[in-house]
């Protein structure tokens, strides 16, 4: 299920939800049900493989590996 943004025209909250694209979510902070799907900035063509690169470099760092792939974190 992709990331969706949404705009709540009741109270004026956004934010962002994981749902499907048929689903009809609510406010999360007055529950109304007239939420507002917002269109999203796509990634920068070439540059993603960068992004990820780096952001793997940074948990590396960190001592966290959850966006690695379990072959890549050592589990079979």
């Amino acid at each position: 299920m992709p990331l969706y943004y949404f705009s709540c025209p009741s109270c004026g909250a956004t934010e962002e939800l994981l749902v499907a694209y048929d689903a009809k979510p609510t406010c999360s902070d007055c529950h109304g049900q007239e939420l507002q799907r917002l269109l999203s900035c796509p990634a920068p063509d070439g540059k993603s493989a960068g992004i990820i690169r780096s952001g793997r470099a940074q948990a590396a760092k960190e001592g966290h590996f959850s966006n690695f792939s379990r072959a890549e974190r050592g589990f079979k």
